[in-house]
């Protein structure tokens, strides 16, 4: 299968495990760019939210990419989704605006969910033993 996916660490399911992370991009992505829930929030506590969801897409993305250039690549990706994301709100939706800060808070989460890999967290998917259906 390492054939297949070079990218990939040896997974027991790696398609299912990309699918997965693919969709929790996707979801960032739409979470971002739809109307914002109509609740009254703090002023800037919409950061810890960017961080928060960034630092798992990376955290995520440490678990399923290989070290080293795959898993460099994946970060340079994320971080570039968080300043693009930023500039569409400010280019194609009406009720949310572009904040560099947000983009700051995304960047912070990617490199914080990297660091992981320099951890014991780096391969919890792993560490299952292959046992179970995932």
């Amino acid at each position: 299968m390492s054939e297949v996916l070079p990218v990939i660490k040896p997974l027991r399911r790696p398609r299912l495990w990309t699918a997965l992370w693919a969709t929790a991009v996707l979801l960032v992505i739409v979470v971002c760019l739809i109307p914002p829930p109509p609740i009254p929030l703090p002023e800037n506590s919409d950061k810890g939210e960017h961080f928060l969801a960034y630092f798992i897409l990376a955290g995520s993305a440490v678990q399923l990419f290989r070290r080293g250039r795959p898993l460099l690549w994946v970060g340079v990706g994320l971080v570039l989704m968080g300043i693009g994301i930023e500039f569409a709100q400010g280019a194609l939706t009406e009720d949310r605006m572009a904040d560099p800060m947000d983009a700051i808070a995304n960047t912070v989460g990617v490199l914080a969910g990297l660091a992981t890999a320099l951890t014991p967290l780096r391969d919890l998917r792993r560490r299952g033993g292959g046992n179970g259906f995932l």
